[in-house]
């Protein structure tokens, strides 16, 4: 046991002593840790609260039914909420198989633009199970929605997901859903990465517009690694049959209180504070990037990220070489391919950059530029690739 324990205290020491610009991580409060390392661990729970398959489960019930209320006053609506997804994959996962068959086409974002390998990935159990069809950026670098369109007339999909795993500018959900509901499909929004704008009304929501809405509950929402899956009250037999006992058996109840202290969390003026200055932070550093030189996809940034592509103006350089570089100086953030993308996935042609988690942290709009000029002066310094 005691190794265990020190490469925790290794890891929390890393934690303390780097620069954290991975847009999907952030940093937790102590209450959610507390909830997640408490005895409900010890607790199984299959099924619902009220139809259980195991006894003693009075006080789940509670906290669960505590947990999918306190999420619906987050994001102010009257949709089902499932509390129990262990990850965004899983509640995406569970998502298509409470409302596809195998087969059925799916309309998503491509990758290299910005999408996410459950979206539709051909090496991913989505992209085994169902057909999948793509839609893309414009020249600008936005969700070219015509293609949306156009795409979805011609392929005729059963469900349009509407999300990124690497995009920075707004979502139009309403124009989403009038071209899915147009064509016949249902429209599916992974707000997965801008969850906590949309609960702070930082971005538009995708809520009395999509079907279905999966998310995460850390990236921008600051709390424990899960996930949830809201939808129009319709489906919430099929989503919750489709869960359990479809794609899980006993729900993981510490992760759910943790869950629940998340929710108060986001309810709170503080939070929606927080969320105001990381998008301030996003937009300053991204402009500053801009300003070097750098070009930064869809040429700025309405949210908590921005991707750098490094092809044409520093054409040497993989994403993979300046990931390295700033692990090696306590700057961490990632690789990522960029529209348009020649090389592979391990090497890239850019780099995601997020501001949650220092923001967390307490970094501001000049923190930020600081750290951009740091990047700035490593990748001057780097090789040839």
């Amino acid at each position: 046991m005691d190794r265990v324990f020190k490469l925790i205290q290794k890891e929390q020491e890393r934690q303390n002593s780097t620069i954290e610009l991975i847009a999907s991580e952030n940093f937790v409060s102590e209450n959610v840790l507390k909830a997640a390392g408490s005895c409900l661990t010890n607790k199984y729970a299959e099924g619902y609260p009220g139809r259980r398959y195991y006894g003693g489960c009075e006080v789940v019930d509670e906290l669960e039914e505590y947990c999918r209320q306190k999420w619906q006053q987050v994001f102010q609506t009257d949709y089902h909420v499932n509390v129990q997804p262990l990850s965004g994959t899983h509640a995406n996962m569970t998502a298509y198989a409470a409302l596809l068959r195998p087969g059925d086409t799916i309309l998503s974002l491509d990758l290299q633009m910005g999408g996410h390998i459950s979206h539709g990935l051909p090496i991913s159990m989505t992209g085994r199970l169902y057909n999948i069809e793509h839609y893309g950026l414009d020249g600008r670098g936005y969700i070219d929605m015509g293609s949306v369109e156009d795409m979805a007339k011609r392929t005729q999909p059963k469900l349009i997901i509407a999300g990124a795993s690497a995009y920075s500018r707004i979502i139009d959900f309403e124009r989403f859903a009038r071209i899915a509901h147009e064509n016949g499909a249902l429209l599916m929004a992974d707000i997965a990465h801008i969850a906590g704008l949309v609960a702070a009304g930082e971005h538009p929501s995708p809520f009395g517009h999509a079907d279905i809405i999966t998310t995460t509950t850390h990236k921008t929402l600051r709390g424990i690694r899960s996930a949830l899956i809201f939808c129009k009250p319709e489906y919430a037999k099929k989503v919750d049959s489709a869960l359990f006992p479809g794609m899980a058996g006993g729900p993981h109840m510490h992760t759910i209180a943790a869950k629940a202290v998340t929710a108060e969390e986001a309810l709170t003026p503080e939070f929606r504070a927080y969320i105001r200055r990381v998008v301030e932070n996003s937009r300053a550093m991204a402009a500053e990037f801009t300003r070097m030189g750098y070009k930064v996809v869809a040429g700025g940034t309405d949210n908590h990220m921005f991707l750098l592509d490094f092809t044409h103006t520093h054409p040497t350089i993989t994403g993979q070489m300046v990931q390295q570089a700033l692990d090696s100086r306590a700057i961490t953030l990632n690789k990522n391919s960029v529209p348009g993308e020649k090389r592979s996935p391990m090497q890239t042609s850019g780099v995601r950059i997020g501001t949650a988690a220092m923001t967390t942290k307490g970094f501001g709009k000049d923190d930020f530029i600081a750290v951009a000029h740091r990047i700035d002066e490593i990748i001057a310094s780097l090789p040839c690739e």
